[in-house]
Order: C-alpha cells, then sequence, then structure tokens
C-alpha cells in the first residue's frame, strides 16, 4: 500500500506547524537551516506529531529553495539543508508515516518582485534534491498565486510519478487572490496532474469550513486541508495563538464531512492539536458523496462614465500639456488656486498633484484635487506613492479616490523617507510601482487584492512614472513594457534638460504601445541650476545652460528670462517627437507653467495654420 492506496479508502491525519513550535522556543532565525545546526531538535517535533497521531509529515523544507535562502546567506547550501530535512523526517517516520517534501510559495504581496522565470529555475533547484531523497510524495504548500502554483506543479507533475498534494492559501473565504473562485482553481490543479488539492495556511477552521462548502469533490484527486490554529494576538512583539484542541477534534470531523481526506494543521497548530483530530477521526470513513452549496452570485456594478475622455487617448490624437503643481507644505491653499486658474486659462488638459513629494509632508492631494474638481472644475491627476500607505491604506485609498470622483491616478514608488523632512520615519513600501499598477487595474475589474469583490468597478486610468536620466536607457525602456503588461495607459517622465537626451528618450520608446509625456521643469536661478546638476542622482546640465543661468546672477528677472528660453528650446525639441508635454512647476511659481503651456498652444496654432494654409496650396 501507498500514500494514494490509502487515502482511497482512509483519511490520513497529517502533522501540524514546524515553526510554530519553533517559534515557541524563541527560534527566530532560518527554520530550514536547523535541519543541520539541530538536528535532534527537528527530528523530535516530526516524532511528537507521529506520537500524536499523524500519519503523515512534512519535511522542514518549507522555504528550503535559492530565493529564501539567499535572505540568509545559505543560497549555496540548498543541497544539504534539502537532504538533511528529509533524512531526519525519514528517521522519525520509520513505517508509521508518510514523508511528504515540503515547497511553499514565494510571490505574497509583491507578485512583481520575482519572475515567473526566476520562481520556477529556484523551484527545479529544490525539486532535483529532494526527488533524489527517499520521499513519498511532493506537498505544494501556501501559494496565494495561483499562477505561481500551476507553473511549478507543472514542473513538478514532468519530473516525477510521486504523489503531489497542491494548496493554496486564501486571504477571503471561497475566492483566490485573483478573483478566481476556490472551486475553480482546485479544479484547475486536479487537471494540471495534483493528486490531492485543497487548503493551507492564513485561515483556520471556521472560514476553511465555510470555503470548502462550496467546493464539489474532486473528480480524481483527494482533498486536504491545513487550518491555522486561529488569528493570532500579539503579546509583546510575538504572535500567538490561543486556539483549544478540542475545537480542532470537532472540526476535523466537520472537514470530514465535507470530503477532506488529508486533514493536518498549519501556523498555531501543535503535537495537541493533531491528538484531538486523531482521536476524533479514529475509524471513521471518508467520505464520498456530499451536497455542495451554491455560491452567492455576487452583481458587480459597471463603472461611471469617466467624466473626462481619458488622457492617453487624447495625447493620442492631439497636442497635450499637463501641468504639475504640487500642494503646498502650509496650511492656506489661496495661491495655490490662484496659480490653478491661471493655468486653467493657459489650456491645460490637467493639474498632477504630487503624493508627498521628497518624502515631505504636504496638503492632502486627495483634498486638493477634490476641491480642484468639485470647485474649479478642472481635472486633477493623483499621484499615489508606494512609501507611506501599506496594502491595507492603498485599497481604502483607491476606493476614496473612486468614490470622490478622482480617477486619473499616477502609480509610483516614492521617494524614500530618509531624504525627506522626516529621515527617520517608515517608509512602507509593501507593494512596487508594479504591484500598484496591477492592483489598480484589478479594481477596475471589481476586485480586490485579496480577490474579493468590491461591489463595483472602479474606471481608473493609470499613468506610470519614467525616469530618463539613467546610464541605460534600453534598461528603463524594458521597465516601461513591465508596466505595460501590469496595465499602465500612458507614462509621465522626470525632466530632461537636453535636446540630445530628448531625442535619445524618443528612440528608446517608440516603439511602446503606450504614449508618454514628456517632462520639463524650467530651471529658476544658477542656485537652482548648480543643485540639480550637482545633487540630482542622473541629471546632468550643460555647460551652456549653466552658464547662461550664472550669467544672470541675483537678477530674478533675467533669471527667470533665462529658465523660461531654456525651457522653450526644450519644448521646440519635444514638439516633433511628442504629443504629450508634462511641465513640472518649481516651487509654486505657477506663471512659469502658464507661459509655457500659452507657448506650447500659439506653437500647436501656428502649425496648424501653415498646415491647412498648404493644403489650401496644392
Amino acid at each position: 500500500m501507498g500514500f494514494l492506496d490509502d487515502l482511497q479508502n482512509q483519511i490520513l491525519v497529517a502533522d501540524g506547524a514546524m515553526g510554530t513550535l519553533l517559534y515557541s522556543h524563541g527560534i527566530d532565525r532560518c527554520f530550514e537551516e536547523l535541519n543541520r545546526s539541530s538536528p535532534d531538535q527537528i527530528r523530535g517535533i516530526h516524532e511528537a506529531y507521529i506520537k500524536a497521531g499523524a500519519r503523515v509529515i512534512q519535511t522542514n523544507t518549507y522555504g528550503g529553495n535559492h530565493i529564501k535562502l539567499s535572505r540568509y546567506g545559505l543560497e549555496d547550501d540548498i543541497r544539504k539543508i534539502n537532504s538533511q530535512a528529509v533524512k531526519l523526517a525519514r528517521q522519525a517516520a520509520g513505517s508509521q508515516a508518510y514523508v511528504l517534501a515540503t515547497m511553499g510559495g514565494v510571490r505574497a504581496f509583491k507578485k512583481s518582485s520575482h519572475t515567473l522565470e526566476e520562481l520556477k529555475r529556484s523551484f527545479r533547484e529544490q525539486l532535483y534534491v529532494l526527488l533524489n531523497e527517499d520521499i513519498d510524495g511532493l506537498l505544494l504548500e501556501t501559494f496565494y498565486d495561483l499562477e505561481e502554483l500551476k507553473a511549478v506543479l507543472e514542473i513538478a507533475r514532468k519530473e516525477t510519478n510521486k504523489p503531489v498534494t497542491a494548496n493554496v492559501s486564501l486571504h477571503e473565504t471561497g475566492v483566490l487572490q485573483d478573483g478566481t473562485s476556490l472551486a475553480d482553481g482546485l479544479k484547475q490543479l486536479e487537471e494540471l496532474g495534483a493528486d490531492v488539492v485543497g487548503l493551507n495556511c492564513r485561515l483556520g477552521p471556521y472560514h476553511m469550513l465555510e470555503s470548502l462548502e462550496e467546493v464539489p469533490l474532486p473528480k480524481h484527486a483527494f482533498l486536504s486541508v491545513y487550518p491555522n490554529g486561529s488569528l493570532p494576538s500579539v503579546e509583546e512583539g510575538r504572535l500567538i495563538y490561543e486556539s483549544d484542541e478540542n475545537y480542532f477534534g470537532d472540526s476535523a470531523l466537520a472537514f470530514r464531512s465535507q470530503g477532506a481526506r488529508l486533514i493536518g494543521g498549519c501556523c498555531g497548530t501543535t503535537p495537541k492539536h493533531v491528538k484531538a483530530m486523531a482521536d476524533a477521526l479514529r475509524g471513521l470513513d471518508p467520505i464520498s458523496e456530499k451536497s455542495v452549496k451554491a455560491r452567492k452570485t455576487i452583481i458587480v456594478q459597471e463603472s461611471p462614465e469617466p467624466e473626462y475622455p481619458p488622457l492617453h487617448k487624447i495625447v493620442q490624437e492631439r497636442r497635450s500639456v499637463i501641468v504639475e503643481l504640487d500642494p503646498p507644505k502650509t496650511l492656506g491653499l489661496e495661491k495655490f488656486f490662484t496659480g490653478a486658474e491661471q493655468l486653467k486659462k493657459s489650456g491645460i488638459d490637467s493639474i498632477t498633484l504630487a503624493d508627498n513629494s521628497l518624502a515631505s509632508p504636504r496638503i492632502s492631494n486627495t483634498a486638493v484635487g477634490t476641491q480642484l474638481k468639485e470647485k474649479h472644475h478642472m481635472r486633477p491627476l493623483i499621484h499615489i506613492t508606494c512609501r507611506d500607505r501599506n496594502l491595507i491604506g492603498l485599497q481604502s485609498h483607491l476606493m476614496g479616490l473612486h468614490t470622490l470622483g478622482l480617477t486619473d491616478v499616477l502609480a509610483i514608488t516614492g521617494d524614500p523617507s530618509k531624504i525627506g523632512d522626516f529621515p527617520g520615519a517608515t517608509s512602507v513600501y509593501d507593494l512596487s510601482s508594479f504591484d500598484l499598477i496591477s492592483l489598480i487595474k484589478q479594481f477596475n475589474e471589481g476586485l480586490s487584492y485579496s480577490g474579493k469583490p468590491l461591489g463595483g468597478k472602479t474606471n481608473f486610468t493609470v499613468a506610470g512614472a519614467f525616469n530618463p536620466n539613467v546610464r541605460h536607457l534600453n534598461k528603463a525602456a524594458e521597465r516601461l513594457e513591465k508596466k505595460i503588461a501590469c496595465g499602465a495607459d500612458y507614462f509621465i517622465s522626470q525632466p530632461i534638460y537636453s535636446v540630445k537626451q530628448m531625442e535619445e528618450v524618443h528612440d528608446a520608446v517608440r516603439h511602446l504601445s503606450a504614449p508618454l509625456y514628456i517632462g520639463i521643469m524650467p530651471l529658476t536661478s544658477s542656485r537652482n541650476a548648480e543643485f540639480i546638476h550637482h545633487e540630482i542622482p542622473g541629471i546632468k546640465l550643460s555647460d551652456s545652460i549653466r552658464e547662461k543661468m550664472a550669467a544672470a546672477g541675483n537678477d530674478a528677472v533675467q533669471a527667470k528670462k533665462e529658465g523660461i528660453a531654456i525651457a522653450k528650446e526644450l519644448i521646440d525639441a519635444a514638439f516633433d517627437l511628442f504629443n504629450g508635454i508634462y511641465l513640472i512647476t518649481p516651487f509654486l511659481k505657477f506663471e512659469y507653467s502658464a507661459e509655457l503651456a500659452e507657448y506650447i498652444h500659439e506653437k500647436e496654432k501656428l502649425r496648424s495654420e501653415r498646415e491647412f494654409s498648404n493644403v489650401q496650396h496644392t
């Protein structure tokens, strides 16, 4: 008899958490490394679970891959760590329990942190080590990202005929992170060759049972479930699980009624929980039929029609000018709105509002944008940084922007806190700009990050930031391609001060499907020019530009004249290359941007008149 043969006729009780027990003993480092440094401790935990009634144990290899071990400088020890883990589990199991080699998911919040190819390479390296050891099967667990799990499952299925268990993890009851229902996700895994499919981690018994009520029995595979002990509490900085083991005994019976045949525990569970489950299930046969609860039909409202045509459509059809006018650092918006009205008269398409630029606190761009829209009838483009909000805050913020009708957004990583007014403040960065773009587009499909329906679809158009001031423009262009794949509709660039560089940028991005607004920021003084040249990474001003600004001396009028003239030269160069121009207002000096916007529109008017005249003459 073997693992799958036993599952055909009986329920197998699996072990519980490894990390929870190690953590409870004060160990807070790489658990997989303990296979070598503390083998007796790891073997002892396996033995405790077997003594409690577990007939299936998993190796201490959850994070034994290249990506996770490299965080501890242990990437060169993958073979030794994984090989030793299997030996310890096998020594403990003997003939009393099956040994499943555990391989954990990598992707979590930051889906873009590792490409699928990187994940596959890391998985293969660990897989080949484990398959050369004495294991009874594989356990793929804690995969929030269905794409990742399907990719590694396909690899595992090609490389071995040993049983493969594939467990997903859920943020929300009954639905995967990408919005796929649990029933559909498990069906896909079964079709890809998984012998056992199910759930582990994140949720406790209550929500896992609720999720399984909507899952039919697999046609060919078996069903597994590894719930967490409970929702954890935090005591003196440590996670504490307080679930009662008797509750797990009752839960095991409920899992049986939902068709589960492999039942174990995840975070927060101990040998006491496993013993309670083993005692409750002893002598009971698995069920072969179940009634499936119909999944609730959720009506998702379509997104309302936007008030304005999308900027990325406008700039593809005609000349478009947008202007950054940052909210002030101090209270009072009179000067800001005076400038906004002057810019409105100059014919711009949108005012863009930075999100605490340079990591310095400013009046909320959401508050300013709301007043711009409602009181001044202007189109605000709201910047959103990943720096100041965690994943919870970002989603709340997006729902708030949608509710206010602020649908034009720029997704950016954000300057680190250490360069701003409060260098000791925490930079969050739960998401990268790539992840934020993907999240916003997921909102447009009516789904939160966790896959839970929002009850309606948002209608955001998303701009991505482009930094042209780098050594290798081709690499920067590749980042734009990646952002387009995440859902970016168009791009806004940082300022450029060189005609040659502008031409190089055009050549680097001309193949992209998403348009680009080229950034131009007028200089205000020689001191300003020297700061930009010497202290802003990647930006270098030509000697002629610096000499012109220096010649203006301390004469503010002359400095403005030179700064405007230099900006106009850049606009002239940009005119035949880019339809979109992004004017960056320096220090709330809105009169600079207004004059440049008027120059652009006059230049466009003259061009149109010439073209019309040429047509008339032909």
